[in-house]
C-alpha cells in the first residue's frame, strides 16, 4: 500500500513540474507585442476624402485634423488657449521668432506622442528633452508621418529693409499633402518665387503684415498667380497697423473671382 501511496505521489510531482516547466517566459522588449505595447501610433481611417478641420488659435497658430490625425501649427500662447483641442500627433514650426516658437507652450502641452517638424533654426533652440521626437526639414525637404507628406518651402523677405527680419534658408512655409488635398502655410514670408511656383494648392494661408512680411497688394498678387482653390487670409496683426483683409478679398476676387477667400476669426481677443 504505501508503494502505491508513494508511486502516485511521485506522478503528481512529475506532472507539476511539466505545467511549470510550460509555463510562458515574459516578453522581451524585442517581442512583436511588447513592441506594439510601448508606442500607440494614430490609426487614420483610410478615408481619402477625409473633411480638413482648420481651427484657428491665434495669429499663426492653428490646429489642423484630418482622418484622425491633429497637427498643431506654430503653437504659442500656452497651454491654456489649446484648451478644448485633441492631444496633437504632428506639430510644426516655422520660425524661431516667439509668434511661432515658443519653448514654453511645448512643455506645457500633452505632447508625448507627437513627431515636432522644424527647420534646423528651430531644433537649435529646443530643449534636449524634445530630441527624440524632433525630424529637422530644411528648405526643400519632405517627409511622411501618419499618411501625410510633408514638404518643407523657403521663406525669407525680399525688401532690402526687411531682410533682417527672415532671411532665406532659416524657416520652413510647409505644404501638407493629405488625402489627395494640399495645405500650404506661408510662414513668415514675401511674395517669393517659392510662393509664386507653387501647383494644385487647395488651401493656401497666406500671411500678411508690415513691416515683418509682405502688403496686403504683394499677398494679392501672389496668390492670383499661383491660384489656390482657397485662400485664407492669417498673420496679419503689424506693427502698428493691422492689414486690411478686406481689400486683400476685394483684389484677389477682381483678379480671379473662382478663388474663394475664407476669412476665420485669427485674433479672437481682438475686435478686428
Amino acid at each position: 500500500m504505501k508503494k502505491l501511496f508513494f508511486a502516485l505521489l511521485s506522478c503528481c510531482f512529475a506532472f507539476l513540474g511539466c505545467k511549470e516547466k510550460t509555463k510562458p517566459s515574459p516578453l522581451k522588449d524585442s517581442d512583436p507585442l511588447h513592441a506594439m505595447e510601448k508606442t500607440t501610433p494614430p490609426t487614420p481611417n483610410n478615408e481619402q476624402d477625409s473633411e480638413v478641420k482648420v481651427i484657428p488659435i491665434s495669429h499663426a497658430t492653428a490646429v489642423v485634423e484630418w482622418n484622425n490625425i491633429t497637427i498643431y501649427i506654430d503653437p504659442v500662447g500656452g497651454a491654456k488657449v489649446f484648451e478644448g483641442q485633441k492631444i496633437p500627433d504632428l506639430i510644426l514650426i516655422t520660425d524661431i521668432h516667439g509668434d511661432h516658437l515658443s519653448v514654453e507652450t511645448l512643455q506645457e502641452l500633452d505632447t508625448k506622442k507627437a513627431k515636432i517638424i522644424v527647420p534646423q533654426a528651430v531644433a537649435d533652440k529646443i530643449p534636449e528633452e524634445f530630441t527624440p521626437q524632433i525630424d529637422v526639414l530644411n528648405n526643400g525637404d519632405s517627409k511622411e508621418r501618419y499618411e501625410i507628406n510633408i514638404e518643407a518651402i523657403p521663406m525669407y523677405n525680399l525688401r532690402e529693409e526687411a531682410k533682417k527680419f527672415h532671411e532665406k534658408g532659416r524657416g520652413n512655409g510647409y505644404v501638407l499633402n493629405m488625402g489627395g488635398q494640399r495645405l500650404y502655410f506661408s510662414g513668415d514670408t514675401e511674395d517669393i518665387p517659392e510662393m509664386r511656383s507653387l501647383k494644385n494648392i487647395d488651401k493656401a494661408f497666406i500671411c500678411m503684415n508690415l513691416p515683418y512680411t509682405m502688403t496686403v497688394e504683394s499677398a494679392a498678387n501672389a496668390v492670383l498667380e499661383f491660384q489656390p482653390k482657397q485662400v485664407y487670409p492669417y498673420h496679419y496683426r503689424g506693427n502698428p497697423d493691422v492689414s486690411d483683409v478686406t481689400k486683400f478679398k476685394r483684389l484677389v476676387h477682381k483678379g480671379n473671382p473662382n478663388i474663394k477667400v475664407v476669412q476665420l476669426d485669427w485674433y479672437p481677443e481682438d475686435d478686428f
